[in-house]
């Protein structure tokens, strides 16, 4: 019987996570067995419950994490100096790397996250409710400073959201450098609300 094997730098438990997303974004999470997921690690289902509890707690291993290094890049940019344009500027940017960086996680996070069983259902969408507040709150600083234009920060956010979870449906399909997708993408996005 093969052993799971861990990369460089990850553990066992993250490596098995990380295919969990790529399956749960390629099947589904109700389509994906754990047959598949040690398939596509190497082992045998069994094997797999050394180190996890099943799939529930994969997709709440998936979810939590997105959310945290979400709320843990907005926490650190909130603390640091800067107007509101500059802390928003940075906060999209960091949207558009997880997408190109972390696309599976991400992706899982956005769409199966109704799958999630309760009480994590509840906790993931209170912080996920949190998060877009703070965002609104920083749309309205800046509306308030006269950085950004008098618009409707709730349309914003979701503007801003929309666009950058778009990545979903381009990802792969054009030879377009991550950096100039960054900057094109964080200019135009922000230049429709820039005062």
């Amino acid at each position: 019987m093969a052993k799971i094997k861990p990369g460089k730098h990850i553990s066992k438990k993250d490596m098995i996570t990380l295919k969990a997303a790529a399956l749960f974004k390629t099947k589904g999470y109700a389509a994906t067995s754990m047959r598949a997921l040690a398939e596509s690690v190497g082992v045998e289902a069994p094997s797999l419950y050394n180190h996890i509890g099943g799939k529930s707690e994969l997709l709440q291993a998936i979810c939590f994490k997105v959310a945290h290094i979400f709320n843990t890049y907005f926490d650190t940019t909130e603390k640091t100096g800067g107007n509101s344009v500059t802390k928003l500027e940075n906060i999209i940017r960091f949207h558009i790397r997880m997408m190109l960086e972390n696309f599976d996680e991400v992706y899982v996070a956005n769409h199966e996250w109704k799958q999630l069983k309760e009480p994590y259902l509840s906790h993931f969408l209170i912080q996920r409710r949190a998060y877009e507040k703070r965002f609104v709150a920083l749309v309205e600083t800046g509306i308030r400073t006269h950085e950004l234009k008098a618009v409707n920060p709730q349309v914003a956010v979701l503007t801003i959201l929309s666009a950058v979870r778009g990545l979903e449906f381009w990802q792969n399909k054009k030879k377009i450098s991550h950096q100039i997708l960054e900057d094109d993408m964080t200019n135009h996005l922000l230049k429709g609300i820039l005062n």
